[in-house]
């Protein structure tokens, strides 16, 4: 019997090597040791206006006369060039086009919220008198890994202040197993992301949490590695089916 056991013990520690390269496998964003992430000049704010991309799906108000109309009815505002059609999404197109009716295509990648009311305001002048556009971005959204070690929210941001600490509370908060002092904001920067460390385990981390996010951030809170539960759900199949094998070895035997 000491010998099976033996058996079932070095098969068993045969399994654990072989599964524990798969433990907290599902773990993203690991630095290479000796490699720590940028925690220099976090920005707090925006370096710059968002920019209007492909993909990106826009609203817009529209009112003649500089917006006389809308301020006094504050219900009768349309859009699209008539009719209440405040919901109503325009879709950038690849190269950069939006198709609106009453104007046809008009090109808007890259320009800033600005500059779209701006452009809108020019080729609607063909058709009304002075008016007065107000644009909206709908799927500016922020992706937060809050520490859990496989879960993950899509954030909308629904204004342009959305703050950090907003956004991880939307999320339902950094989860049991995150780390607050390793919270990693991956913000694209001239085509490339750059990673930003940021700590928010001490109250010298609280200028960080009114950080302004921006589209297309994404925020991802490390989590600890759970070594104990990855290696048990790795070895438990194995241990069932060894014991299994080993019953009917027993059985057998005594027939």
């Amino acid at each position: 019997m000491s010998r099976s056991l033996a058996l079932i013990f070095t098969i068993v520690s045969f399994g654990i090597l072989l599964t524990s390269c798969g433990v907290n496998s599902n773990l993203m964003f690991k630095s290479p040791l000796g490699e720590h992430a940028n925690s220099d000049s976090i920005p707090m704010a925006p370096l710059k206006e968002y920019q209007i991309s492909i993909d990106d799906k826009i609203t817009f108000t529209l009112a003649p006369n500089d917006g006389t109309k809308m301020i006094e009815s504050m219900g009768g505002v349309t859009q699209g060039g008539g009719g209440d059609k405040s919901s109503q999404e325009f879709l950038v197109r690849d190269p950069g086009f939006i198709e609106i009716p009453v104007l046809g295509k008009v090109y808007i990648n890259g320009l800033t919220i600005s500059q779209c009311e701006d452009t809108l305001e020019h080729y609607f002048s063909n058709h009304y008198r002075d008016p007065f556009v107000q644009v909206k971005v709908t799927n500016q959204r922020v992706i937060v890994f809050p520490g859990g070690g496989s879960d993950a929210s899509v954030i909308p941001l629904s204004n342009n202040n959305t703050t950090l600490m907003e956004v991880i509370a939307q999320a339902g908060g950094i989860a049991d197993r995150g780390k607050a002092e390793s919270v990693k904001l991956m913000r694209k920067v001239n085509g490339v992301r750059k990673v930003y460390n940021i700590d928010l385990s001490t109250i010298e981390g609280l200028k960080y949490s009114d950080m302004i996010v921006q589209a297309n951030d994404y925020i991802y809170v490390e989590p600890k590695a759970n070594l104990v539960r990855g290696v048990l759900s790795e070895v438990t199949p194995i241990i069932t089916g060894i014991s299994s094998l080993f019953l009917i070895f027993t059985i057998f035997r005594k027939l």
